[in-house]
């Protein structure tokens, strides 16, 4: 394995794709008391079904199997398939809900250990947990709250170590920072501007903050941010795939089900899922390999149907010519996801396309 590979974003190449990370492999208390003792993702994953005819569930994975993210190796496995295919990093989810914290240990032992040495960076998932992918929408889990800005210092403090870290990804010099749901933020360029002279006070060159957002015409610095990153998902304005004329045959079948999952052709959809750039507003493209969400949650689910890694080679194509005239540091290309697999959704080599999808990937991040 090789150590090479500097989260710079200085060494090249056509775009800096930076992988969202679900950190959801390993049980925890929490989950055990809410799901029942031994869950993780994975208890997801192994339940889906397929719902109609060519339907591709359940997805499994190949290479690195089920695997127990406690483990160092696990995570070494993954850190060398990414390096090897030309991922430039994790954007790991990270939880804070007023000074308790789940799913943290993957991370901690990255951050402890110092490996595996392959970048990374943070996106703090401030989203209240629910059932509702589990039908159960009123079963609130754990409260997102915000008690102040206390509570955002010693969020911060938590946060300083991962900061400092040689391998944490930074663009201008500063650490990226991603916040998943921006407008529950209260007071959010407050906290933003408090959290950036913290880190100017901590010997940082300052933050670079980004937020998650549906619409590229929403203008991320009038809330603090520095840049938005689009993800466009549930996809709207498409035809619903039974009416659609590749499998128009289905139809019958799918409209004898009530409570079906909404369906989409990958193909229809994927050009929609990469925005135009609005002049004046500083967004970075979301590439979207996959999606498939009804292990979590049966027929409330999202099936983008029909992916395959040459459709989403068109895909990430036009994700990299939409950064292509950027600044070095800055042509950031965002993929949903490296391992989330109870939605579908996934980098990691499954059990019908292996590598195939980072193998398109490793070629176009490779063309002149």
């Amino acid at each position: 394995m090789t150590n090479e590979r500097k989260p710079s974003g200085d060494e090249g190449g056509n775009a800096r794709l930076i992988a969202f990370y679900l950190p959801q492999f390993h049980p925890i208390p929490e989950n055990d008391e809410w799901w029942g003792r031994g869950f993780t993702e994975w208890t997801n994953t192994v339940k889906g079904a397929p719902f109609f005819p060519g339907h591709y569930q359940p997805h499994l994975p190949a290479d690195l199997g089920f695997y127990d993210l406690r483990l160092p190796e696990a995570r070494a496995g993954q850190a060398e398939i990414a390096r090897r295919h030309g991922i430039e990093g994790f954007c790991y989810y990270h939880y804070w809900f007023a000074g308790k914290r789940l799913l943290e240990r993957p991370f901690n032992e990255v951050l402890a250990s110092g490996e595996p040495n392959f970048p990374f960076c943070l996106c703090w998932a401030n989203q209240t947990w629910t059932g509702i992918w589990h039908g159960a929408p009123d079963r609130v889990l754990i409260q997102q709250t915000y008690p102040g800005m206390d509570d955002h210092r010693r969020h911060f403090d938590t946060l300083l170590p991962a900061f400092h870290d040689k391998r944490y990804l930074k663009v201008d010099g500063k650490p990226l920072f991603v916040v998943y749901n921006p407008m529950d933020l209260p007071d959010s360029p407050r906290v933003m501007e408090f959290w950036r002279n913290l880190a100017t006070k901590a010997g940082l060159s300052g933050l670079f903050l980004v937020a998650e957002h549906r619409m590229p015409d929403w203008d991320p610095k009038f809330y603090g941010y520095d840049a938005s990153v689009i993800i466009n998902l549930p996809p709207r304005r498409h035809e619903w795939v039974p009416w659609s004329q590749p499998i128009r045959k289905l139809r019958g079948k799918i409209d004898q089900w009530r409570g079906r999952p909404k369906v989409y052709l990958y193909e229809h959809i994927m050009d929609g899922l990469v925005t135009e750039r609005v002049p004046g507003i500083v967004n970075f493209p979301c590439v979207i390999p996959n999606w498939d969400n009804t292990p979590r949650s049966g027929r409330n689910g999202l099936v983008l149907h029909g992916s395959t890694p040459e459709l989403f080679r068109r895909h990430l194509r036009r994700a990299i010519d939409r950064v292509r005239d950027l600044p070095r540091q800055h042509r950031i290309v965002f993929v949903k996801s490296w391992n989330e697999w109870a939605e579908g959704n996934h980098l990691e080599p499954d059990v019908r396309y292996g590598l195939g999808y980072l193998q398109v990937l490793q070629a176009e991040l490779r063309k002149p």
